[in-house]
């Protein structure tokens, strides 16, 4: 049976749908989503994708620019203890929201499901409108910000090469790989996570050694850059202790560019995921501590390699060319790995930009042919490339070339600054969502019908949407101090918020939509039934002995 509102259609098979009924007569027409879900067999993505499988999706995602380059702007800026903090509190937000998305993925685990088609379902469509727009200027922003870190990184080696021949290589090859030889990008995206893992696990472990003593020098590192002036906090803007209040609260805001869009992809895997009620749980469980080891001990590490006061951090006016490890090794007189690490760094900043233009390609073809952009961007190649998709997110790659005229660490931190305040507005859109999601159930009496329920809801969401929120409105705060006002600094930091919201105010003056779907409205129904029944279908794998249950557990 097929049931249509306003323009949006349902497939789903009413006369299966005896199990789980709400308390109360539901109308799925009023509950409003983007798109079209079939539910049947035959219309479902191959689910080939497994525990281990998308928890490297996600870390290699995590894991990149904002580690290797950003977080030695924070440490120039705020000091190693700021840094630190930054990045642990930063992990208990992307935590709480992680489990948002994985509570109802793992609910509705169903093909070419997205974060706006459940703020459709659950919220109301102008939402989605808005939220998908904001996801694909979030990526392209992302493309710009790597292509600078690409440009930033290379100069390490030579400033003989002026810059924007270095953006303009990055973006020619990003894209010819997303247009010519996007049948190599899975396989290119595999071996580019592999080195960043592999990289960031052997600078830990460099960073251990060097910490006893174990360099060339033989010089036990220990705390000594935390001890030394300007020690372990560095007042920002103000002395005492509302200055390193400011440093923490800044480090914080600037950490957010590292994790922005992480959590998501564990959720956009759901539809290809094996056994997506065993397996997404268990990813969402074991993502957090692995990030947490690669995110926490990583910057540990670099407070502890790297004192804040070196001219070669990336900072203020500077053209500093170096990632914070590759500095760090530089100076314990290890010979020749720091250009093995810069280039590992490299592959991350070009990996990075090349999976953002696929993921806001993606998004905008998606928008495309559900309505929500204009029809030319769902133009598809012979071989189904959404080309005019990808030209039109890397044309705005392009404001990379603003480096041209300005400061690397300038460009940078306005990329930087807008990717992040667009990853906020998405994670504060996950959070309303699954704050209206639970709701819902619990108005239907269905919230022990949920397969993966996490600790603390929802009261660690609220919290978390206070910080992401704060933060949000908060991030430039340094530019209202008179002797810091930036009008370029300004619209990088504050820019997001006014385009989002006359997307929203737009979408819902033309469409004229609701405040939102009454909860009695929203849809909590459409799909469980046949995800019930593929799900039932799922036999655990028996561990035959400690070697497999050990394996089993890690992946």
């Amino acid at each position: 049976m097929r049931h249509s509102s306003e323009g949006v259609a349902y497939v789903a098979d009413e006369a299966a749908r005896t199990e789980s009924e709400p308390k109360e007569p539901l109308d799925r027409t009023l509950s409003n989503h983007i798109g079209e879900m079939n539910l049947g067999a035959e219309h479902q993505l191959e689910r080939g994708l497994k525990s281990r499988h998308i928890q490297f999706l996600a870390l290699g995602g995590a894991i990149g620019t904002g580690l290797f380059v950003g977080s030695g702007q924070i440490l120039a800026i705020t000091g190693p203890a700021p840094l630190f903090m930054a990045y642990l509190s930063m992990m208990m937000c992307v935590w709480v929201i992680m489990n948002n998305l994985a509570e109802m993925v793992t609910y509705l685990p169903m093909k070419g499901i997205s974060i706006p088609y459940f703020v459709g379902r659950f919220v109301e469509p102008s939402l989605a409108f808005a939220d998908g727009w904001n996801y694909w200027y979030a990526y392209a922003m992302l493309v710009a910000a790597e292509c600078t870190a690409g440009a930033i990184i290379l100069q390490y080696w030579t400033n003989a090469v002026p810059v924007a021949v270095w953006i303009a290589i990055q973006l020619i090859v990003i894209l010819l790989l997303n247009i010519i030889a996007v049948s190599f990008f899975g396989e290119a995206e595999f071996w580019f996570a592999s080195i960043k893992l592999i990289t960031i696990m052997g600078l830990i472990i460099l960073g251990i050694v060097l910490f006893f003593g174990g360099g060339p020098n033989h010089d036990p590192l220990y705390f000594r850059y935390w001890r030394d002036p300007p020690g372990a906090f560095v007042p920002y803007l103000v002395q005492g202790d509302t200055g390193k209040f400011l440093a923490y609260w800044t480090a914080l805001v600037r950490a957010g560019f590292s994790f922005i869009t992480s959590p998501e992809l564990i959720a956009l895997s759901a539809g290809e995921t094996v056994a997506p009620r065993r397996n997404i749980p268990k990813a969402a469980r074991r993502f957090v501590w692995r990030l947490a080891i690669f995110y926490g001990l990583g910057s540990l590490v670099i407070g502890i390699i790297v004192p804040n006061d070196d001219d070669q951090l990336l900072s203020g006016d500077s053209n500093a060319s170096a990632s914070p490890y590759v500095i760090g090794i530089a100076r314990a007189g290890i010979k020749g790995l720091n250009h093995v690490i810069n280039a590992a760094v490299l592959t991350s900043a070009w990996s990075a930009g090349n999976a953002f233009c696929y993921s806001g390609s993606r998004v905008l073809y998606s928008m495309a042919i559900n309505g929500q952009a204009p029809r030319w961007f769902g133009l598809t190649t012979k071989r189904g490339v959404p080309w005019v998709a990808v030209l039109f997110t890397l044309l705005v790659g392009c404001l990379a070339f603003l480096n041209v005229s300005n400061s690397g660490a300038q460009v940078f931190q306005w990329f930087t600054n807008i990717s992040t305040i667009s990853g906020f507005i998405a994670w504060i859109v996950i959070m309303v969502t699954y704050l209206r999601f639970r709701r819902a159930m619990e108005f239907h009496g269905m919230l022990d019908a949920l397969p993966f329920r996490t600790p603390l809801q929802p009261y660690a969401t609220y919290v978390v949407l206070f910080v992401i929120s704060l933060l949000t409105l908060t991030n430039g705060f340094q530019v209202f101090f008179p002797s810091q006002w930036s009008a370029s600094n300004f619209l990088a930091a504050y820019i997001t918020i006014p385009i989002f919201l006359v997307l929203y105010i737009a979408h819902k003056l033309v469409y004229r939509t609701r405040l939102a779907i009454k909860v009695e409205h929203v849809d909590v129904l459409t799909g469980k039934k046949e995800m019930d029944e593929m799900c039932a279908a799922d036999v655990e794998p028996v561990p035959k002995n400690w070697l497999e249950k050990v394996w089993y557990w890690l992946a």
